[in-house]
């Protein structure tokens, strides 16, 4: 009997274990782990072995053009702009397979007034739209020339006084800073004297294939039906892709209202009207798709880019967020009294961290309902439209200085491209510093994940008296949060590595902006849609009761407006100006 016993302990033990091992891949988390390192994979070993010709050579003649010009004046010279211009052009995406990879994962292109320019466009249209810009360019490019001799000879005057007038240095500044926006707007004409007829939809078909067949392996090895979910999934990628379009149009570009927002809308369009068909639900993977989506972008979170920023950055990041965070949680339990707390939660991580994604961890490590993911997402991007067109533009109002500007919306605008495209209405400096910001603040995405998970499992879902195993808590923990977190570490390891110059060229031109992030923005995409499709306003209608979840995001924002403005003024410009200065 004692045998028996001891067998039938052991056969329990066993079970567990191939339980657990079997996580591995029949897991959702893991399966984005997997799918999102392939896809890293893929990256490396085809960027890294198209390098631009002559690259290591160029690079150098370059960066002994920089220290040169950099001795000789006070200022950076033409010959400076030139040499970074010179190491700009080195990108692994130039090489013929990283223009075929843009082209079959192309999105719909810009449109003014025809949404059919989406996706198609003949040749004689394209000859018209050419003819148009023609005249645009040679008027930029007769300024051009004029802002470069006009430059040249005012670097001229200046070498010749040895660079000892602080009055001609100015004005050579001024000339060069003149002949730059002049490039700038030259170089912008001549896209538009580069049109070329185009149809995407081939591309997007196959595009829809091969992301069908990446996804549903692992939906068939998670006990799912890989004919039934490649099946819904044209679904699910056809409103994608109508999104991108509806995004693309030059006057929703120009409000920031971006595919995310579309693809939710047009998903509870059908979701609260005819219904979402039984057949396409398969393909409703909010979770699968933006968790793989999150492991992509930890390879853009390079530790080398936080540290350019320091610990100014570093403090309106990660001091200022956790703050915001426990500050507007407790607000929503003792004051506005959020009945549920994993709303709370789940919204207070979305406002304070960095929007959907943090949103998407904090809810998997909480167990948040589907419906509470969907609130704290459909707030976040209302918000994040408004700040990225109103804070910009107050900014500029009232005189702030450009680099505090940057860092303020960095830690406040939840949504990474929004930050980006907010960042560039102010300038350069605006947009390096906002988009460092924001990248140092998706770090947090881990951290926050782990500590709801731990906060969980101690304080809200505990039983009284029963000690919380730490099993527990790796239980709770969204395991793709490990793949986020990983894939940051290698790549900032490959970055350091590569040397900076190296890594723009292959890393950050190659197999980040190369791949991941193209692959990251359709996977994206694809959870707004499910987010949509699966969403019935009747079941959100409760939580909207008393406007409580709106009331604690407009106070939790207002918080982190506050205390994000205050903390980027003490750190850049009172505790570290020489940091600010160097930017």
């Amino acid at each position: 009997m004692a045998d028996n016993a001891s067998s039938g302990n052991e056969q329990v033990v066993t079970d567990k274990a191939t339980s657990k091992l079997s996580d591995l891949w029949t897991k959702e988390d893991y399966w984005a782990i997997w799918l999102g390192f392939l896809m890293l994979i893929f990256g490396i070993l085809i960027f890294f072995n198209n390098t631009p010709a002559d690259m290591q050579a160029k690079i150098d003649t370059a960066n002994q053009t920089l220290t040169a010009e950099a001795a000789k004046a006070p200022f950076k010279t033409i010959a400076w702009y030139q040499a970074v211009e010179a190491k700009q052009k080195l990108k692994a995406t130039s090489s013929p397979i990283g223009k075929k990879i843009a082209s079959f994962t192309s999105k719909p292109k810009g449109w003014t007034s025809n949404p059919l320019d989406a996706i198609f466009m003949g040749k004689a249209k394209a000859d018209a739209k050419v003819q148009s810009a023609t005249a645009k360019y040679d008027a930029a490019s007769a300024k051009l020339a004029e802002a470069f001799t006009a430059a040249q000879a005012a670097e001229t005057v200046a070498a010749q006084a040895n660079f000892t007038d602080d009055t001609l240095n100015g004005t050579a500044e001024k000339s060069i800073a003149d002949w730059r926006a002049a490039s700038a707007k030259a170089s912008s004409a001549k896209k538009k004297v580069g049109a070329k007829p185009y149809n995407v939809i081939p591309g997007l078909i196959g595009l829809m294939i091969v992301l069908a067949i990446f996804f549903g392996i692992g939906m068939q090895a998670m006990g799912g039906s890989l004919g039934k979910f490649m099946a819904g999934f044209a679904i699910v990628f056809f409103i994608a892709v109508i999104a991108y379009a509806a995004s693309s149009n030059a006057t929703m570009k120009q409000y920031g209202i971006g595919y995310a927002a579309w693809a939710i809308l047009f998903g509870l369009i059908i979701s609260n009207t005819v219904g979402t068909p039984k057949w396409v639900m398969p393909a409703v993977q909010t979770e699968y798709y933006i968790k793989t989506g999150l492991v992509l972008l930890g390879a853009e979170i390079l530790f080398g880019k936080i540290l350019s920023i320091g610990v100014p950055g570093i403090f309106v990041a990660w001091v200022v967020t956790p703050i915001v965070l426990v500050t507007t949680y407790i607000f929503g339990q003792k004051v506005v009294k959020i009945p549920s707390k994993t709303l709370n939660i789940t919204v207070s991580a979305d406002m304070s961290v960095c929007g959907v994604s943090a949103a998407i961890a904090t809810a998997a490590a909480c167990r948040a309902k589907k419906e509470e993911l969907t609130l704290a997402v459909g707030l976040s991007l209302v918000f994040t439209s408004i700040m990225m067109i109103v804070m910009p533009a107050f900014i500029k109002a009232v005189g702030m200085p450009e680099i505090l500007g940057g860092a303020w919306m960095g830690g406040t605008i939840d949504a990474t491209g929004a930050v980006a495209a907010a960042g560039a209405f102010l300038g350069d400096k605006a947009l390096y510093v906002a988009a460092t910001v924001k990248m140092i603040q998706n770090v947090l995405i881990g951290v926050i994940a782990f500590c709801v998970a731990v906060y969980w499992c101690a304080r809200v879902d505990c039983i009284p008296g029963q000690k919380v195993a730490a099993v527990e808590i790796w239980h709770r923990f969204p395991k793709f949060v490990l793949g986020f977190i990983g894939a940051s570490i290698i790549f900032s390891l490959l970055d350091q590595g590569l040397g900076k110059d190296v890594s723009y060229a292959v890393l950050d031109h190659g197999a980040i902006r190369g791949m991941s992030k193209i692959f990251r923005g359709w996977f994206f995409c694809l959870a707004f849609v499910s987010i949509g499709l699966a969403t019935n306003f009747r079941e959100l209608k409760h939580q909207f009761k008393g406007g409580k979840p709106l009331i604690l995001y407009v106070c939790g924002q207002s918080l982190n407006l506050i205390l994000t403005l205050t903390m980027a003024y003490i750190m850049f410009y009172k505790v570290f100006p020489e940091i600010t200065a160097r930017i």
